[in-house]
């Protein structure tokens, strides 16, 4: 879709701001154009249309309803594909909204200053093509703990691969395996649905390793064909550590499968860490003195960064993409990911920056001293057999 195809709201009371703006989204080439004088409008509109628009742009600043507030009934009623803020207030406040948005379950573009130009309008709605995702994705999909067990038992559930690259040359050096869970008529069950079900009906190490043997074996396949050593990067959850002996399991599988542990990751969110840190302990250690890497995942987004690092032998931080998405014009954002970086150096860790998904990120990120790159710039994760030509294309391409 191209951007004089996006069909996109403008929520404005202000009359004047209104037709400025409707009128710099028509020279930029736009037609399907819709305006709201306030929330209450907007929201009588949006319920009205047959499909959600693409982007809805929204002022914060409104009498009756303010913009915080409309956001609120747009994500609970799932009426956008993607939001923008537009406001002349605080960035901290801005950034605290887009925040706030994607909690209930938003597609948040960025934010808008006012005054509004043409170039401004151009870089926020370019935004969208990045990763178009559908609206409401999680509650699409129902399903219940026998179509799980069923889907767990007949190797339903399998990896993607989403590719990580040097910011020093650009070159691709390892690659994240996701879960990922396809039902008979072709839809996707979001990992948002899937993965907690598969803790709570205690078949997370059954998973664990399944997806470690995937790794294994698609590993062995890309080296068949060609493809240079890829280190690969699989999750662990709180539930995986459970003992010291899951270490001993783990480098089994590994050496059955002809990979060595100094090429694997695993990558434990922080804030599970937490949940279970005494129980841990003695199992990272045991991981790291057989020779894995150890990635503390969603950096900052838990409660106690610092007791964790300094607690756990980790070789890698991931910044969270929540810090990374639009860091080149948020100001606190580029403060997050510049202290992280300068704490991981202090450490010796190396760093990836997960969603990374325009050049503006990457070239802050590069600018800052990151060492890898995560995201849909490079390639959205794809199934083992496509990874080659994913790399291929990146290799390829000229931004």
């Amino acid at each position: 879709m191209s951007l004089s195809e996006l069909q996109v709201l403008l929520v404005e009371d202000h009359g004047f701001q209104r037709r400025l703006g409707l009128r710099l989204l028509a020279d930029l080439g736009l037609t399907r154009l819709l305006e709201a004088a306030d929330g209450f409008q907007g929201l009588e509109l949006l319920r009205s249309l047959p499909q959600p628009p693409d982007v809805v742009l929204v002022d914060l600043d409104m009498p009756g309803m303010d913009g915080v507030e409309f956001i609120g009934h747009v994500a609970q009623e799932h009426l956008a594909r993607s939001i923008a803020v537009v406001s002349a207030m605080d960035p901290a406040l801005l950034h605290t909204v887009q925040v706030m948005a994607k909690a209930s379950g938003l597609r948040v573009l960025g934010a808008v200053e006012k005054p509004l130009s043409p170039g401004k309008l151009t870089h926020i709605l370019s935004l969208y093509e990045s990763s178009p995702v559908v609206v409401g994705n999680d509650d699409a999909v129902a399903v219940d703990f026998e179509q799980l067990r069923a889907a767990m038992a007949n190797n339903e559930i399998f990896p993607h691969f989403q590719p990580q690259a040097e910011f020093a040359n650009g070159k691709i050096v390892g690659v994240e395996a996701l879960a990922r869970w396809r039902l008979a008529d072709g839809r996707m069950v979001p990992p948002s649905v899937f993965i907690p079900m598969v803790e709570s009906g205690g078949m997370i190490e059954a998973l664990t390793n399944h997806m470690l043997i995937e790794s294994c074996r698609w590993s062995r396949k890309w080296r068949e064909a060609g493809l240079e050593q890829l280190r690969i990067s699989v999750n662990v959850s709180a539930h995986n550590l459970s003992g010291p002996e899951v270490a001993d399991r783990y480098e089994a599988i590994l050496r059955e499968h002809g990979l060595a542990p100094e090429f694997v990751i695993l990558e434990i969110t922080e804030s599970s860490v937490m949940s279970d840190t005494a129980r841990g302990l003695g199992l990272l250690a045991r991981l790291r003195l057989k020779g894995f890497g150890l990635s503390v995942d969603d950096f900052g987004t838990g409660y106690s960064s610092l007791t964790q690092l300094s607690q756990i032998p980790f070789t890698e931080l991931k910044i969270d993409q929540g810090f990374v998405g639009g860091a080149p014009d948020q100001p606190r954002k580029r403060a997050v990911i510049e202290t992280s970086l300068d704490l991981a150096r202090k450490l010796d860790l190396s760093v990836v920056a997960e969603g990374v998904e325009t050049m503006e990120e990457w070239q802050l990120l590069a600018q800052l001293g990151c060492d890898y790159a995560q995201g849909y710039l490079i390639s959205q994760p794809v199934p083992g057999e496509m990874l080659p030509d994913a790399i291929l294309r990146w290799r390829n391409t000229r931004h």
